[in-house]
């Protein structure tokens, strides 16, 4: 371990103007003549029992077969809700997407529960509520969220459309939650009325499979990107999924078939190929579910699909990316939320990042998995992502069984990503370098968190509810997107700004130190033409220095600290912060600024729902306006 710490004690990068390099991992592994041969057909892929097969669905969900069943009997009287056309059209109106998704989401987890029930059951007792919410969304002009319609869609417009055929994340949930329940359920629907599972597999059909082979337009498919400008995120693994899962449960034709999965080899290569090699999750830990998850998802449905003959899980990118989650643990159930992500994320992930763990074979994982899951209950209850549900059970045994304890690494580094992590006794340090273009990026290049005894002190606000905003060229009106309300300088006055060209420079991470010349983040106002971030851990306190030469004097300089808990200014040059029974400090030269306590009252239920109604702005104004000099901070425990 310390010979791999010291390889790593100084590490200056150098940002490309692209992050793609063509690496291919898995069309190097196989190629589309190869593929043809090896696709498993008639169903010979799938693991799970057949719906009679009461034996095996009695073994599959064992002990929790009750709790299942019981979530499906709750909604046995559920009443399907109409998304109606004003529903759509407030996402214009007000850029509100929960009024639309609301409804639509509520009727899918309901189809969810109810047909994990039947398939528990096996009685036929859930099958017409099932049809019934099949037959109501079949009746929709378009399975698509209002958000992803205005977006994506081809008349950019929030209202349906007909024959507008947008492929996207939710519509393609439901597209593949109806192939499972096609592939089990068809034989029962028809003696209800044989139009219900006809009706199924045209929409089917119509609304996933014909425009998946026939366009090549869709953004998340990389096909039409600009390798060199076009952001990749998520959106590929994931929609990429819920096609493949589709096509495997749903194509008869080998041709179709083939087709079928070698575009999306081609599309979740892209995606690879433009996510950095170091494994970091720039989205933040709560995409790690959606993009290393999904990933992860794709490629075990990959592996089934092709006899366990395609498989990269021993590529250290997939490895490295599925274990950002563990790394970027703090402990307590708190995250490192650098991006659009919650500090204290609420989904409970451990039964995947154990199986992840396994086809990767990284103990750091499965012991992180068994770590998390103590902290947070795994879940029961079916979500619409049926295919991750039925591995969950599928290896629920193995997984409630698997006791190792968990060690936290003392040093992370991820080189291109450029994130900082440092655990040291009690506290946590978190540093961020990198640009401001990320995926699900904010203005705050520099950043820094840091924890003690797993409690965030100095903290990212991390993102409200979404709106039409969140994704527009309004996004950085938000105040948590702004640097001005992250752990950075607001230089003569001016704060950092949005583009891939304001970025870090002259990066540095050691064990125990990170620094990064910050200056390109900010725009040419700003007039500054160095100002070096540096972080330095001594014992269990964090001293942080700004080392910065001015060309032009506009306004004073101030340094900026986000916290919560109570934050008093206990005397000059000290600033007391107390987040329960942790008390903490923040020491500053009394002689060379003035400390402005601003308390935050909250309102978004998301952001309220981790820090509650209030955080706290610290800012350090200082009092001469000075062209060069260097201003140094202590925190302490």
């Amino acid at each position: 371990m310390k010979r791999i710490i010291i390889s790593f004690v100084l590490l200056i990068i150098l940002w490309d103007a692209s992050a793609y390099t063509s690496r291919d991992h898995i069309q190097n592994r196989v190629g589309f003549k190869q593929l043809k041969t090896m696709l498993v057909t008639g169903q010979a892929w799938n693991p799970y029992p057949a719906y009679q097969d009461r034996a095996g669905w009695d073994a599959m969900t064992g002990e929790h077969k009750t709790e299942i069943i019981s979530y499906g009997e709750q909604l046995l009287d559920y009443r399907w809700q109409v998304v109606k056309a004003t529903d759509y059209i407030e996402f214009e109106r007000s850029g509100s997407r929960e009024i639309m998704e609301k409804p639509y989401m509520e009727n899918m987890r309901a189809i969810a529960c109810l047909f994990c029930a039947e398939l528990a059951e096996g009685k036929g007792r859930f099958v017409p509520q099932i049809a019934d919410g099949v037959f109501h969304f079949c009746e929709m002009s378009s399975w698509a969220l209002s958000a992803h319609l205005y977006k994506f869609s081809q008349a950019k417009t929030a209202v349906p459309m007909k024959d507008d055929n947008t492929l996207e994340l939710h519509q393609g949930d439901l597209t593949q939650l109806f192939a499972w329940i096609y592939h089990y359920l068809h034989e029962e629907f028809d003696k209800l009325h044989p139009e219900i599972s006809r009706r199924l597999k045209v929409e089917i059909r119509c609304r996933e499979m014909d425009p998946y082979l026939e366009h090549e337009d869709y953004w998340w498919m990389g096909f039409t990107r600009d390798r060199h400008i076009d952001m990749m995120n998520n959106w590929t693994p994931w929609c990429s999924l819920n096609a493949l899962v589709t096509f495997m449960l749903m194509e008869d034709d080998p041709v179709r078939l083939a087709r079928a999965v070698w575009k999306s080899i081609q599309s979740v290569d892209y995606y690879l190929n433009f996510i950095q090699s170091d494994g970091g999750i720039e989205e933040g830990p709560i995409y790690w579910n959606n993009a290393a998850g999904k990933l992860y998802d794709y490629l075990t449905a990959l592996k089934m699909i092709t006899g366990g003959k395609v498989s990269i899980f021993d590529v250290g990118q997939v490895r490295q990316m599925g274990e950002y989650i563990a790394k970027s643990y703090v402990g307590n159930g708190w995250v490192v939320n650098f991006a659009d992500s919650p500090a204290r994320p609420t989904f409970r992930n451990s039964a995947l990042v154990y199986r992840y763990g396994k086809a990767v074979e990284s103990p750091f994982m499965t012991t992180y998995a068994a770590l998390a899951r103590e902290v947070q209950d795994i879940s029961y209850k079916p979500s619409e992502d049926v295919f991750r549900f039925f591995e969950q059970l599928r290896y629920d045994s193995e997984f409630n069984s698997y006791k190792e304890e968990y060690v936290a690494p003392e040093y992370t580094w991820y080189p291109e990503t450029a994130f900082h992590f440092h655990k040291k006794g009690k506290m946590f340090f978190a540093a961020s370098a990198g640009h401001n273009d990320q995926s699900h990026n904010h203005n705050d290049v520099g950043t820094f968190n840091l924890y003690y005894d797993n409690l965030p002190v100095m903290i990212d606000v991390g993102v409200g509810t979404y709106t039409r905003q969140t994704f527009s060229d309004e996004r950085y009106g938000i105040w948590t997107m702004q640097s001005g309300y992250h752990n950075v300088p607001i230089i003569n006055g001016v704060v950092q700004k949005d583009g891939r060209e304001f970025e870090a420079k002259e990066v540095v991470s050691r064990p125990g130190f990170f620094s990064a010349d910050i200056s390109g983040a900010y725009p040419e106002e700003a007039s500054v033409s160095r100002w070096v971030r540096s972080y330095k851990v001594k014992g269990e306190s964090l001293e942080i220095s700004d080392s910065f030469t001015l060309d032009e004097l506009k306004a004073p300089n101030e340094i900026v600290f986000m916290t919560w808990g109570d934050v008093r200014l206990v005397k000059d040059g000290v600033v007391s912060v107390k987040v329960g029974d942790l008390d903490t400090s923040l020491e500053y030269p009394s002689s060379s600024f003035e400390a402005v306590i601003e308390p935050i009252t909250l309102s978004d239920p998301k952001i309220v729902e981790v820090w509650g109604r209030e955080i706290v702005r610290i800012r350090l104004v200082a009092e001469k306006l000075q062209k060069k000099a260097t201003y140094k901070f202590r925190i302490c425990y």
